[in-house]
């Protein structure tokens, strides 16, 4: 670690906002964990086991062991990931809106303590994980050296296709909770990667479109802040083209879901191109990102619902 990212801690005590909103520990715990993204996450990490249980012929109750262990198991080594991530970003996340109140900025958990709080975690996530199978934990560790390494600490600072690298991790959710079932990947658990792949862009470029003057600010170069608007709604149109096919590779499901994900896929694609003549750039992109999180919940959610009947 370098002598300046060393010091981060102290010059940040100088660099803080006079006022700091009171907060209890727990609220700063789940801060720096950044629970709203390990609950979206858990939500596919689930759908991925339900449909391992449903396609394999196991029930739900007598498999509750595994359930536990990888729904446990991966909200730590997510949680853990984003510790760590708190830590490495504090010097950037000052700078920005969006994150200066976290609790790694406010001086309310210092440094070494995230470090440690989210290798921590991820040392027993990994543990849970290997109580069900061995590529369930292999695939955690994946998604957490992507994630960790590979985006946080090289390209997020460097290049724009940093969003897509970080897609990476982001989408490993639905296969750690399929393979602590069956111990394979088959490939409806590789569909299951790439909609959350794919899906993963257009809804960060929608996001940095919002906070383009952060990120300029944070000298972070995402896609908006280095190419501009026109080049990131253009290739946000071509992201969301790409999930148009992938239903077709889950009718195992049955005729319902692929027509409700097709009419998903076609209104985010009609949303899409409205940006071509919508004069209104950040409001265009507020509901690029309202819907992108819509249509991430309904459609997980409805595959374990279809599997009902």
């Amino acid at each position: 670690m370098s002598n300046s990212r060393a010091m981060t801690d102290a010059s940040l005590s100088e660099q803080r906002p006079h006022e700091i909103a009171k907060t209890t520990a727990v609220k700063d715990f789940l801060d720096l964990i950044k629970v709203g993204i390990v609950n979206s996450n858990l939500i596919t990490t689930f759908a991925g086991l339900w449909l391992a249980l449903h396609f394999n012929g196991l029930r739900f109750l007598d498999s509750l062991d595994v359930v536990l262990f990888t729904l446990i198991g991966s909200a730590f080594i997510m949680g853990g990931s984003c510790a760590i991530n708190n830590f490495y970003d504090r010097d950037i996340d000052i700078i920005m809106e969006r994150t200066r109140n976290r609790p790694t900025v406010t001086g309310k958990v210092n440094g070494q303590q995230a470090l440690w709080t989210g290798i921590f975690l991820i040392i027993v996530g990994t543990a849970c994980l290997l109580l069900t199978t061995v590529t369930a934990a292999v695939i955690g560790l994946v998604g957490v050296i992507t994630y960790v390494f590979i985006y946080t600490m090289w390209t997020k600072r460097r290049y724009t296709i940093n969003t897509v690298v970080g897609s990476i991790p982001g989408a490993v959710p639905p296969l750690i909770g399929w393979a602590a079932v069956s111990g394979s990947l088959s490939t409806t658990a590789w569909v299951l990667f790439l909609i959350m792949f794919i899906w993963q862009p257009p809804h960060f470029f929608a996001l940095a479109m919002r906070r383009v003057e952060e990120y300029r600010a944070a000298k972070i170069p995402m896609l908006p802040v280095v190419h501009g608007f026109q080049m990131t709604k253009r290739q946000m149109m071509v992201w969301c083209a790409c999930l148009l096919p992938l239903p077709f590779y889950l009718f195992n499901l049955g005729t319902g879901f692929v027509i409700l994900a097709t009419v998903l896929n076609a209104g985010w694609i009609i949303l899409a191109l409205s940006g071509v003549k919508m004069k209104d750039d950040l409001k265009w992109a507020k509901w690029m990102f309202i819907y992108s999180l819509n249509y991430l919940t309904i459609l997980f959610v409805s595959m374990v619902i279809f599997t009902l009947f």
